[in-house]
């Protein structure tokens, strides 16, 4: 009963990309473009664009944030 960008939950891999109007999806970027939820959105490509070539100057930023994950609170 479950749908949506989340999948199927059922164990069935083969209709995980199951689309609002019940057709399946073979490629993430057309899935996730059916549940777009409005036109202003950019259309993503059929490849995720690199992080680090997109948000360069936000590396350090990022180090840092994940850094957080391996310090002790994580542990």
């Amino acid at each position: 009963q479950v749908r949506g960008l989340c999948g199927t939950y059922n164990w069935n891999q083969q209709d995980e990309f199951t689309t609002p109007a019940g057709d399946v999806e073979t490629g993430v970027a057309a899935f996730a473009n059916k549940y777009r939820a409005s036109g202003d959105c950019a259309v993503p490509g059929p490849m995720p664009p690199e992080p680090c070539d997109a948000f360069a100057g936000r590396q350090e930023l990022a180090e840092a944030a994940c850094a957080v994950l391996h310090g002790p609170a994580f542990q």
